[in-house]
């Protein structure tokens, strides 16, 4: 699936019997559209005589959820790669000891490959949320609920991603490369749990 692809080809293309695009393409879809609404929150307060003291604060903020909307949407594509690798090395012939041993080093790259591409995801909704927090505390109060909108689809992405991350850790033989990664899944879901309360709960008591 393209990235460029118009949201309704992508959500037929969901639909579809079609493994690709899947769950993990979802989950970067989640979490750049966390990082648009951050971005429109942003371009809603900049150059408002209001916000004018955060002004800077936030078009920094804008240049980093840009960056992050844009390496998000292009991980539809990479999650498509990352599969399609894994289900080709499962492909491969198995009737020698030679073509067993070839198999089963292909789908271990993969597996690796199919970890670290929805792990990259979490990181970069992680992120994502972040931003969405300093959006939710200084942005335009007239679309504060834009920045609500936006880190809980970005945590939705997080979350998401996270289960590609343990179903591909799951098949790996190297347990000190899953280990890593996993520790570092846990330690982006504990953190991003937190602030996804807090930061939805700004937006409500100024949205009440």
């Amino acid at each position: 699936m393209a990235e460029n692809a118009t949201i309704a080809t992508f959500l037929e293309g969901l639909a579809s019997s079609s493994p690709t695009p899947g769950g993990g393409g979802a989950a970067a879809i989640s979490g750049a559209m966390g990082a648009a609404l951050v971005s429109m929150v942003c371009n809603l307060t900049i150059g408002k005589k209001k916000y004018a003291e955060v002004e800077a604060e936030l078009k920094d903020v804008l240049a980093k959820s840009e960056g992050l909307r844009v390496a998000l949407t292009g991980m539809i594509a990479e999650d498509v790669t990352a599969f399609d690798a894994v289900m080709g090395a499962y492909g491969l012939p198995k009737g020698t000891d030679e073509e067993k041993a070839a198999r089963a080093e292909r789908i271990q790259e993969a597996l690796k490959t199919a970890t670290d591409v929805p792990l990259a995801c979490c990181r970069a909704c992680r992120a994502v949320i972040d931003l969405a927090g300093i959006a939710a505390d200084k942005g335009n109060l007239n679309v504060i609920s834009d920045a609500g909108v936006a880190v809980l689809s970005a945590y939705a992405g997080l979350r998401s991603a996270a289960l590609n991350v343990y179903v591909n850790a799951k098949g790996l033989e190297d347990r000190e490369f899953a280990e890593e990664r996993l520790a570092e899944l846990e330690g982006l879901l504990a953190e991003a749990h937190a602030l996804n309360e807090r930061i939805y709960d700004v937006v409500k008591a100024k949205v009440n």
